[in-house]
């Protein structure tokens, strides 16, 4: 037997960027890197039971809230005193100048932190601004993370402030629910990254997420659902925000000065709501709040008495959030039920309305100018461009950055988040212990390489880019961990871009710091993705791997198809995931010598086909299985033409959905792929194939 040639590589330090000695971080490792580091000579000692002071009661907040974070990482409690005392003063002066700090964010925000051999120093412009050194400081004085009686920091001088306003995150609650508690959580993760923004997906087709009193059945019905599942008896699966619940939430992000913007989407993504109140629907027929992930069809209605709902929700909505934005979603809005209405043809007539998109242009300026009214700006995802747009509408770009540049050129304000780059739902390396989610690489490396403000603007347009923000899509993360395994570090690598200027963004530099990044996680147990670090093992050589799993094997459409990376059972127990096509699940295993092979042994399993297509459902490809039950397929060279071998699956599927076939192949000659398929007469089950190992002769 050949022996195994294995290497180790780190993954992006060598394939996503130029290879070169990494820089050494200074220490402390700060994130996102300030405007300006001036180190002094000297080194200061805070030791266990020093005074801090606070000039002003938005100040001492900060200050205690400083204290709390450092006591609860580092052990050293602090003595609030007054300023004559004190060791650390914290002081808000409106009259602050920080060189280069000349928009309006950058003098909200902007501050400066001394510390000398005596005293440590922050001087901010506003309280926003206190806290945002604060969490430098922090980082300052966390730069080992054991816990001390005294802590001996270099003396610097650090002048800063950020380069945009909108440095988001979005947190989709409505796919999977998270309780109060890990919101929260992740809402301080943000602030210690100086993010400031959460956009936070409260309704879609799959859950209504937030208490409205005056529609109690949003909370009964909308919030629950029943999941896909092949043999029935699964459990619904829901929750919901109270209000309270989001009070508390708001006024703790509140402190951390994160503003919460809540989307509630209309006029699609709807079938949650209208699962509560069919009779806001076209159809007037009540759905399922749907188990599926993808694109459904049902709309809001456009007559008075939907928007007298809609305009009864976003009352109650401002009233829990008080910022500037509220968001109404606006995106895959597909508009067959309304093609297909007389009622809504009809009412289009009325009012002069050319065509569907034109309504969705109707239906948003209408309730654009409801939330005017009420000191409210409305913001949209980029299809709110197609059909008219009110005025002073914000456009949220992710198809690309088209939608963000037109809007920019028209002089709406944007918020870049284009997919697939701030789209976290996407994997961050090729290796197969990635969790779930959508197989396209989006690596560390390629976050930190982001420019959110496209070429194509000049410098007046450029202008109404606000900043940018990475969405979380939770269809795949249905625990905290992958949610945090997702966001960090890649929302450090994003805080930075948006943060710093980009003379000061450096990625060997940026990742020489992560390791105390990393530290800083692991005190308050985020579950970070390591990727850009760990090691992969490759086997070299003719003959020297046998078995590959699905990431391993090639698709047969490459470039094409829709692939996902899918939970599924594994064989013996526990979760496995799957890469699949789901359009056209098949796998190829290039280039095997069929002279030398005798049999292979393929590991499958079904799971639910729980995806709305909408107009690709055309694209599925279903191969007419000979047996009931469907079959596994292998073909030589492509998945056409006749099968060398049809396997049954009805026993595979008897058997706890995952399942071992060892498939026995004729005699053949010379080298030649081979591809795995499933015979099946309907989408549903969707089979998938986890690893195939030859077996020689």
């Amino acid at each position: 037997m050949r022996a195994i040639l294995c290497i180790l590589t780190l993954l992006c330090l060598s394939a996503c960027q130029p290879t070169r000695p990494v820089t050494q971080a200074p220490v402390p490792a700060l994130i996102p890197l300030p405007v300006s580091v001036t180190p002094a000579a000297e080194s200061f000692t805070l030791r266990d039971g020093d005074a801090i002071a606070a000039h002003g009661a938005a100040a001492t907040e900060v200050a205690r809230r400083f204290a709390d974070l450092l006591a609860q990482t580092r052990g050293l409690r602090l003595r609030e005193v007054d300023a004559r005392a004190a060791v650390i003063e914290f002081v808000v002066d409106p009259t602050l100048a920080v060189a280069g700090a000349a928009t309006p964010q950058a003098l909200d925000e902007a501050y400066e932190l001394r510390i000398d051999a005596h005293k440590i120093v922050l001087t901010a412009r506003t309280p926003h601004g206190l806290f945002d050194g604060s969490m430098t400081l922090w980082q300052w004085l966390t730069a080992q993370t054991a816990k001390a009686r005294a802590i001996r920091v270099p003396g610097v001088r650090i002048a800063d402030y950020p380069r945009f306003a909108w440095r988001g995150l979005m947190l989709d609650s409505a796919r999977h629910f998270q309780s109060p508690e890990f919101v929260k959580k992740f809402i301080a993760e943000m602030a210690r990254h100086k993010l400031d923004v959460l956009h936070w997906h409260l309704t879609d087709d799959q859950g209504w997420r937030i208490q409205i009193k005056k529609y109690p059945e949003l909370a009964s019905i909308g919030a629950w659902r029943t999941p896909a599942s092949l043999h029935g008896g699964a459990p619904r699966y829901g929750g919901l925000y109270t209000q309270d619940d989001i009070r508390d939430i708001v006024r703790y992000a509140a402190q951390r000065f994160v503003a919460i913007v809540p989307e509630i989407e209309m006029p699609g993504h709807a079938q949650a709501a209208i699962a509560a109140y069919p009779q806001f629907g076209v159809t007037g027929k009540r759905p399922a709040v749907s188990p599926d992930w993808g694109v459904h069809t049902y709309l809001y209605n456009v007559d008075d008495a939907t928007f007298s709902f809609l305009e009864d929700v976003l009352g109650e909505v401002m009233d829990l959030f008080p910022g500037t934005y509220i968001h109404i979603g606006g995106d895959e809005a597909a508009k067959d039920q309304w093609q297909a209405s007389a009622q809504v043809q009809q009412r289009m007539r009325e009012l002069g309305v050319a065509d569907a998109n034109a309504l969705q242009g109707y239906f948003t300026a209408r309730i654009g100018k409801f939330l005017a009214a009420h000191g409210r700006r409305l913001i949209g995802w980029d299809e709110i461009l197609e059909g008219g747009v009110p005025a002073d509408a914000t456009v949220m770009s992710w198809q690309g950055e088209a939608g963000g540049i037109a809007a920019a050129r028209e002089g709406h304000d944007v918020v870049m988040a284009p997919s697939p780059l701030m789209y976290f739902d996407h994997v961050q390396s090729t290796l197969h212990d990635e969790p779930p989610g959508r197989p396209d690489v989006v690596s560390l490396a390629d976050v930190y390489a982001y420019e959110p403000v496209p070429h194509a603007l000049d410098e007046a347009q450029a202008r109404h880019v606000l900043g940018a923000q990475a969405n979380l899509w939770t269809e795949y993360m249905d625990t905290p961990q992958r949610v945090e395994h997702a966001a960090f570090p890649r929302a450090a690598a994003l805080a930075e871009v948006l943060w710093s200027p980009p003379t000061r963004r450096d990625w060997q530099g940026f990742l020489a710091r992560l390791p105390e990044q990393f530290a800083r996680y692991r005190l308050f147990g985020i579950a970070y993705a390591d990727s850009v670090f760990a090691p992969r093992v490759e086997a070299l050589g003719a003959g020297a791997s046998l078995r590959r799993n699905s990431d391993e094997l090639r698709s047969c459409n490459p470039g094409g198809g829709l692939p996902l990376r899918l939970p599924g059972p594994a064989l013996g127990g526990g979760e496995a995931v799957y890469r699949v096509d789901i359009f056209d699940p098949c796998w190829i295993y290039p280039q095997v010598d069929l002279d030398k092979l005798g049999a292979v042994d393929v590991v499958v399993a079904e799971r639910p086909y729980n995806f709305q297509l909408w107009h690709d459902a055309d694209k599925v490809v279903l191969r007419k299985p000979a047996a009931p039950g469907g079959e596994l397929l292998v073909y030589r060279d492509a998945c056409k033409g006749d099968a060398l071998v049809r396997v049954p699956l009805a026993q595979a599927a008897n058997i706890g959905g995952v399942a071992q076939l060892h498939v026995a192949l004729p005699s053949d000659h010379g080298t030649h792929d081979l591809c795995f398929a499933f015979g099946r007469a309907s989408v549903n089950p969707l089979w998938m194939i986890d690893t195939v190992q030859l077996q020689p002769r």
